[in-house]
């Protein structure tokens, strides 16, 4: 594992080896193992690395047994002898400040709050680390992001070093490792000591930067997310475009932004809730309408009403004039919908309307003896169901 050209290098971009071996996977993909490689797998919570071999794209990287295969995107026979192999550097880089960025922030929480890190995720946009707490302050946050950056900003170098187990009593790690025989240390001097097997950059001010975006309740830790390095530039760049837009429509400065937008929100909750009682007393309005006819079966034929809309205004007609039956329909967006209620003086049960109508819409509906409600398909027009409806009364 030493002898690896990730490990001898890691800022490795191109590198020369010879084909060892090609295969095919059981799912058809090809694959080809060099004599060494620059290309990292993925494991450690680190994503693999692309790139080009022979101007042949490798879209995967992983190590299986003891050997790397390397997925290609055309025949593995194509390529033989002595390759070059050119790194996707930009994703490669980005992976390294990610990854020393998590060391530092992983042991920013450690040293300030004793506060380990139980798993860590390196996404294609955001960073996860997932803190052993049951909760983390804002001010925590703020307090272990300075001392990352603080850190960064010290340019500390970046080590690597390859042990024996015996040799771990000679360390402070962070915590215990999981593998045996030879043992590679990440160190950032008289700051972290970790096990990993993950590539990072050479010193810690080529992260360049980290910010902590946000945190979540997982599985009864503190999930942290964060970016580093060029992802700080990409969601910086990202939310100013949003909240330069965000000030643009409220027609504010992006600094009031914020209280322009909560004065908006108790608005509109008051328009809404004002909006919502005028509705109220329009369907009251409208049912006592209805009501005022002298028939025992109320009926009414509508357009784009909701059946919430239908139900209140069957119960205000039934409320109304207890000695009722209302039955109530609407064509909503190629369906049919009906509600059917009595008043407290009639004996009828409503159950046998719907029973009666629903196969004619190849519908669906429930409710009890007082109030049905059902919808299907628009089968037939609204009125012709009004008047199975009331056939059913019959």
């Amino acid at each position: 594992m030493k002898d690896l050209l990730y490990y001898q290098d890691a800022m490795l971009r191109e590198f020369d080896a010879t084909i060892a071996r090609t295969g095919t996977e059981t799912d058809g993909r090809q694959y080809v193992v060099l004599s060494n490689t620059a290309f990292y797998p993925t494991g450690g919570g680190q994503p693999h690395d692309t790139g080009t071999l022979n101007n042949v794209e490798v879209v995967d990287v992983e190590k299986i047994d003891d050997e790397i295969r390397h997925y290609i995107t055309c025949e593995a026979s194509a390529l033989t002898g002595v390759v070059h192999g050119k790194l996707n550097w930009q994703r490669r880089f980005d992976h390294m400040q990610q990854h020393a960025g998590q060391h530092i922030l992983t042991a920013a929480f450690v040293e300030l709050f004793d506060a380990q890190t139980v798993s860590f995720h390196l996404g294609s946009e955001q960073v996860t680390i997932d803190i052993a707490v049951d909760v983390l302050t804002d001010e925590q946050l703020v307090a272990a992001e300075a001392k990352a950056n603080e850190i960064i900003l010290e340019n500390r170098p970046i080590e690597t070093k390859w042990i024996t187990e015996k040799e771990l009593v000679d360390y402070n790690l962070r915590k215990e490792v999981a593998v045996t025989g030879d043992i590679r240390l990440v160190i950032i001097p008289d700051y972290d000591y970790n096990g990993c097997g993950g590539t990072h950059p050479s010193s810690t001010g080529q992260v360049n930067a980290i910010k902590i975006l946000g945190t979540e309740k997982m599985k009864g830790n503190v999930r942290v997310t964060f970016v580093c390095g060029r992802r700080v530039l990409t969601e910086l760049a990202m939310r100013k475009v949003v909240l330069a837009d965000v000030a643009r429509q409220l027609s504010v400065p992006e600094v009031d932004a914020a209280n322009a937008l909560t004065k908006l929100l108790v608005t509109q909750k008051g328009t809404e809730k004002a909006l919502i009682a005028a509705r109220e007393e329009l369907l009251a309005f409208e049912a006592k309408a209805l009501a005022a006819s002298n028939a025992h079966i109320i009926t009414a034929a509508f357009r784009h009403r909701t059946v919430q809309e239908l139900q209140k205004l069957a119960r205000f007609i039934v409320t109304e004039r207890s000695e009722v039956i209302a039955l109530l329909a609407s064509e909503n967006e190629a369906k049919l919908q009906f509600v059917a209620a009595r008043g407290a003086q009639v004996e009828k049960n409503m159950k046998d309307i719907a029973a009666h109508v629903l196969p004619l819409i190849n519908g669906k509906g429930g409710g009890s003896e007082q109030m049905v409600q059902g919808g299907g398909e628009c089968l037939i027009a609204t009125e012709q169901l009004l008047t199975a409806m009331q056939e059913a009364i019959i």
